[in-house]
């Protein structure tokens, strides 16, 4: 028997290539693989490990900021946003984004976090912040630019849920420094930050299935 099915011969191929035959460059592949999958998943659940962290220290570590100026503590609120762009970083397919974050909220509400289940709606919202940037650039860009773009969308996502939900009647001065705040927070966290760990991942060779992992190794020969 065959190790590979034709189907899977078919994949790899479209994977792998990287020109068209006449000598373009071929769009990328959008379809997901079985390692896509698994990847993202594993990304998304660490997402979650860390979100669970975070909801227990992040209130004193914040709460000098919020003191010296309201709205102003969003600036360090990046770390609950972070999963929505590394997974993206890494798979680059459709989707990527929501996935990771969408996962990341459940395992962190699977894990007793202090907001339950409402997480995955703040999940949900601040993922398609992330997601729509990638699709506005045709799942294309994958550098520091869309990341950090990335991680401001999905900042917004998370400015609109909190001052919808949790800050409704704030005051405009609180409401507009807030979600500045959370804008900041999520390119340079969220985006830089997990732009930042995608290339030491890279580094490894942990991502040598993906495009990012390859365009390390060919920046490194060159």
């Amino acid at each position: 028997m065959a190790p590979f099915s034709k189907g899977t011969i078919r994949m790899v191929s479209t994977e792998a290539s990287t020109t068209a035959p006449t000598g373009r460059p071929a769009r990328p592949s959008l379809r997901w693989r079985v390692v896509d999958i698994v990847v993202a998943s594993v990304l998304g659940v660490a997402g979650g490990l860390v979100m669970t962290v975070w909801n227990l220290v992040y209130s004193p570590l914040t709460a000098p900021i919020e003191a010296a100026l309201p709205g102003l503590q969003a600036l360090l609120y990046g770390v609950w946003l972070f999963p929505a762009v590394l997974v993206a970083l890494v798979v680059r397919k459709p989707g990527a984004a929501l996935y990771g974050e969408l996962l990341a909220a459940a395992t962190s509400a699977l894990l007793g976090g202090f907001w339950g289940w409402t997480a995955v709606q703040w999940g949900l919202v601040q993922g398609l912040g992330a997601e729509l940037v990638f699709a506005l650039l045709l799942y294309r860009a994958w550098g520091l630019v869309p990341a950090l773009l990335a991680g401001l969308g999905a900042g917004v996502g998370m400015a609109v849920m909190d001052l919808t939900f949790y800050y409704a009647g704030a005051r405009p001065e609180f409401a507009v420094i807030y979600a500045a705040s959370a804008m900041v927070s999520g390119a340079l966290l969220a985006g830089g930050g997990s732009w930042l760990l995608v290339r030491g991942l890279a580094r490894t060779g942990a991502l040598s299935r993906f495009a990012a992992g390859r365009e390390h190794a060919a920046r490194a020969d060159s």
